[in-house]
């Protein structure tokens, strides 16, 4: 057993271990018009749980690229996945 400091230290530490990775399904409109994020998602390890920002849609999937596919509407509407790290940076895909 360890003291209540040591104990939340290690808290601490299973929770940045374990932490799902945050992205954004972000639609572009025609060649870099206009662009809004559709969706957040979560990564998980074995899955992505993703929610579209109006609510109207959750899903689950495998992995966040299948999902991101969903959010496209070509010939117009492209995708983009970008993932938010744990800094607050902002990186593609």
């Amino acid at each position: 057993m360890c003291g209540e400091a040591e104990f939340a230290g290690l808290v601490g530490e299973l929770v940045l271990d374990t932490a799902p990775r945050l992205f954004a399904v972000v639609q572009e409109y025609g060649e870099r018009v206009d662009a809004r994020v559709a969706a957040w998602g979560l990564e998980f390890e074995d899955h992505a749980e993703i929610v579209e920002v109006d609510g109207g849609t959750r899903m689950r999937a495998s992995s966040p690229v299948p999902a991101v596919r969903a959010f496209s509407r070509p010939p117009h509407v492209s995708v983009r996945l970008v993932r938010l790290e744990p800094s607050g940076a902002a990186v593609p895909g």
